[in-house]
């Protein structure tokens, strides 16, 4: 199936980044990173503690099949509006807005993985002092890491002066290692109480 942005760019879906080698652990169980935060938000949900989901993206199917009667298969849709970030929702009267990414480097964190317009709607939501960030899977390291997105927006805006990524030692000094449990998978939560409700 092709799916197209509004300005008719093709869309590349994210390739399941499982190891079936690596050593299975809580955190590594051949979930993808929204896996494990679906899974994450639906135990603070069931808990009372968070309101956050993963936002729909619509789409408008152009081009459908009929292989069988019973079947029906889509060909072609494109994105009605630009995705801004991937989750969203309330915590503790905060709004929690984040985007959510996985790479195979071991080394740095790709800024091509990030839209303008994405980078756009963070800025407006710390605008508005709701709490955004990114969270980012070093999928070959088996490692997790809160950045704010702040930072993001910085690094972004460096790319004029010809930078390409987040060197993985600068996430790890800027950013917060988010260790991998069992319920919750990945507590960020944690992480957003210690920089916005330690008295």
């Amino acid at each position: 199936m092709a799916i197209r942005y509004p300005n008719g760019k093709k869309y590349s879906a994210p390739v399941n980044r499982s190891n079936p080698n690596k050593k299975e652990t809580f955190g590594n169980r051949g979930m993808t990173l929204e896996e494990d935060l679906n899974d994450t938000n639906e135990y603070y949900l069931s808990r009372g503690i968070a309101v956050i989901h993963k936002k729909p993206t619509p789409l408008q199917i152009v081009q459908v099949d009929y292989p069988k009667r019973s079947a029906a298969v889509i060909k072609e849709a494109y994105f009605k509006q630009a995705s801004t970030t991937d989750y969203n929702g309330v915590y503790r009267g905060r709004h929690i807005d984040f985007e959510a990414k996985e790479t195979r480097n071991k080394t740095s964190f790709p800024l091509q993985n990030f839209h303008l317009h994405q980078i756009e709607h963070m800025k407006q939501v710390l605008d508005q002092q709701g709490i955004c960030f990114i969270i980012l899977r070093f999928t070959l390291l088996d490692e997790i890491y809160y950045l704010n997105a702040h930072h993001l927006i910085e690094y972004y805006e460096k790319q004029k002066d010809g930078r390409k990524s987040i060197p993985k030692a600068e996430i790890a000094q800027l950013g917060f290692l988010i260790e991998q449990e069992y319920h919750p998978r990945i507590d960020y939560l944690k992480v957003v109480d210690q920089l916005f409700f330690q008295k």
